[in-house]
């Protein structure tokens, strides 16, 4: 896989964790969250609850919702769901870092749609942003190594989608993760940025829906989680477009510096 637009929109983060995420353990004790939509392979329509109050399996696919939404199809399929087989002079290459795996704040996708990098973050800790089950799998093995995320909008500004990378030293602990998190993509998630006030977008409201996708590269799982910027849960097509759009971008992305073809 290839990618297209180049340049360095941004000066490197050294170290520093700049990631902005909402405190969400504020929600009151015994409420639940309201499922939206499932889809096959983990891809799934959910509230933005808190991690205690969220249903860890999703739903049958091919399932309608209260809401009218219809269950899309997964954007999983045709991705890597093992670990593939790699020389060992690319896995001595370092971890992806933000400037390789974002490397444009504009980003034309194949079918012409564009879309603006508000935000990135980049931290050596990967349990930060992590729902506590995906930090404690992640950490298994040799550990994530690094978790880098971008926040992107449309041209006309009415989503949001967060694309985050976790990289690992061995291709075995990110198939580990890419494998238990497709089975159950509500506990093993990562939390969407919030855009920070330069951006000029607003806060997606509580308890908004949103599309959860992930794929694998050699040794990183990229995930990608889409909202509407009003919390709608309406549009589900569209919205799943849009979120799988960029998760392909980044996963050619990764793909091709992982695999020295950048």
């Amino acid at each position: 896989m290839t990618f297209g637009d180049q340049g360095l929109g941004f000066p490197p983060a050294q170290g520093r964790i700049r990631r902005r995420r909402r405190a969400r353990r504020s929600a009151a004790v015994g409420s639940c969250v309201a499922l939206v939509a499932a889809v096959a392979a983990g891809t799934v329509l959910i509230a933005d609850e808190d991690e205690g109050d969220r249903t860890s399996s999703a739903p049958p696919a091919a399932t309608t919702t209260a809401s009218g939404l219809a269950a899309v199809p997964s954007g999983d399929a045709g991705l890597r769901s093992g670990a593939p087989s790699a020389h060992p002079s690319l896995l001595a290459r370092p971890v992806v870092r933000p400037e390789q795996a974002f490397p444009s704040t504009s980003v034309r996708l194949r079918d012409g749609s564009r879309y603006a990098r508000v935000d990135l973050s980049t931290t050596v800790d990967c349990a930060r942003g992590a729902s506590p089950a995906l930090a404690r799998l992640a950490a298994q093995g040799e550990g994530c190594s690094r978790s880098t995320a971008a926040l992107f909008t449309d041209t006309e500004r009415r989503s949001q989608v967060t694309v985050t990378v976790l990289s690992f030293e061995r291709v075995e602990d990110a198939s580990r993760v890419f494998t238990t998190a497709s089975t159950d993509p509500v506990a093993y998630r990562v939390d969407p940025l919030d855009p920070p006030s330069e951006a000029g977008l607003p806060t997606v409201p509580p308890g908004s829906a949103g599309v959860f996708r992930r794929a694998m590269t050699l040794r990183s799982v990229v995930f990608a989680n889409g909202r509407w910027n009003d919390g709608t849960k309406t549009a589900a097509a569209e919205l799943v477009s849009r979120t799988e759009g960029l998760l392909q971008r980044a996963d050619d992305t990764v793909t091709a510096y992982e695999e020295g073809r950048d």
